[in-house]
C-alpha cells in the first residue's frame, strides 16, 4: 500500500481524493486512478451487455446505454455522462470507490509465497468487480449455463427485447420478476433459451413470492446465500457462487467451472482451494483465470 511522507498509509479518502473528475460536452474524464482497466473489467466473463474493443466497453448498464473507454493507464472517459451522474451511478458501479491497493495488498499478505498468484495479480492488476443488479445477475449466470459468452450476450439482448416488447418499456432495462413472468416458458423458448427457460422463470415466480429472498442474501454469509439461491431449479454451486460474486459483492465467493478447475489443478495441484485465498478469493479467482486464459491467448 502506498504511504505518505509521514510514513502512515493512505486513507480510503486520501485514495480517492487522487480520483479527479472533469466533465465537458456531454463527457466525464476520471484521471487519477490506480488498478483499473476498461478491457480487464468488462472481458474477464463477470457482465454480458458490452462489446469490449481497442480500449472500450460500449453496452448498456443501469437502465442507460453508455460507453467507458481507456484514455491512459490512469484516465477513463465516460459518455454520454455528467459530473453528478459519475459521482451517483458510476463511481459505484465500477468499485472506484472500493480500495483495491488495500485488497491486493491483503492477498499478497495472505499468500506471500505464491508466485502464481503474484503473477496473475500483476497481468490482471486492471480487473474490478462490477456492482451489478442482483436479479439481472442472477439470471444471467443461469442463462451462461452450457453456453459461450457471444451466445449468452444473443439471449439476454433478446430477453430484454422480449421484455420491452411484453412490458411497453425499454430495451435497455433488465426485465423484472413479473415480466419474465409475463414472458412466460414458451415465450422464452421461443427466443432460444432452450431447457433455461424453465429456471428463468422459476427464478422469478420465488423471487417475487420471496421464497427467495434478494434483499436478505446482502446480510447472509456466502453460504448462506448459495443454500437460499440454490432454492431455484437449475441454480447449482457455480451459478450461486457467480451471483454472489458478481451481483452481492460477496468477494469470498470462489466460482468454480471446468476452466478454473483446470487451472487451479494445474498450478496448485490438489493443494489449494478457494478458501486458501480468504475473504477476497473471488478476486484471486478472477486473476488467475485471465492470467490463465492471457497465456493461452500469447501462445495463438
Amino acid at each position: 500500500m502506498s504511504k505518505n511522507t509521514d510514513g502512515g498509509e493512505k486513507t480510503k479518502k486520501e485514495k480517492e481524493d487522487k480520483m479527479t473528475v472533469t466533465e465537458k460536452d456531454g463527457k466525464v474524464r476520471i484521471s487519477g486512478l490506480e488498478y483499473f482497466s476498461v478491457n480487464q473489467t468488462f472481458d474477464c466473463g463477470q457482465c454480458f451487455r458490452f462489446d469490449v474493443d481497442a480500449g472500450s466497453a460500449k453496452g448498456t448498464a443501469m437502465g442507460k446505454e453508455i460507453t467507458f473507454s481507456q484514455i491512459s493507464d490512469s484516465e477513463i472517459e465516460i459518455y454520454p455522462c455528467t459530473a453528478e451522474e459519475f459521482e451517483t451511478v458510476w463511481k459505484s458501479y465500477l468499485s472506484l470507490d472500493e480500495d483495491y491497493g488495500k485488497i491486493r495488498e491483503s492477498l499478497k499478505n495472505l499468500r506471500k509465497e505464491d508466485k502464481k498468484l503474484s503473477e496473475a495479480m500483476e497481468t490482471g492488476k486492471g480487473i474490478r468487480i462490477l456492482r451489478q443488479s442482483p436479479f439481472e445477475t442472477l439470471i444471467s449466470f443461469i442463462i451462461s449455463q452450457n453456453n459461450n459468452i457471444p451466445r449468452i450476450k444473443k439471449l439476454i439482448s433478446a430477453l430484454c427485447a422480449e421484455g420491452a416488447r411484453i412490458s411497453g418499456g425499454s430495451e435497455k432495462e433488465f426485465p423484472s420478476p413479473e415480466v419474465i413472468m409475463k414472458i412466460g416458458i414458451d415465450g422464452l423458448r421461443a427466443i432460444k433459451t432452450g431447457f433455461r427457460a424453465e429456471y428463468i422463470v422459476d427464478a422469478a415466480e420465488k423471487v417475487k413470492s420471496g421464497e427467495v429472498d434478494l434483499g436478505r442474501i446482502k446480510g447472509c454469509t456466502v453460504e448462506e446465500g448459495a443454500s437460499e439461491l440454490c432454492k431455484i431449479r437449475g441454480v447449482g454451486p457455480k451459478v450461486a457462487a457467480c451471483t454472489l460474486l458478481f451481483g452481492f459483492e460477496k468477494y469470498s465467493s470462489f466460482p468454480i467451472d471446468v476452466w478454473v478447475k483446470r487451472v487451479m489443478k494445474e498450478y496448485y495441484g490438489d493443494s489449494v482451494g478457494g478458501k486458501d485465498f480468504g475473504e477476497y478469493a473471488g478476486l484471486a479467482q478472477q486473476y488467475l483465470f485471465y492470467r490463465r486464459r492471457y497465456i493461452e491467448e500469447n501462445r495463438k
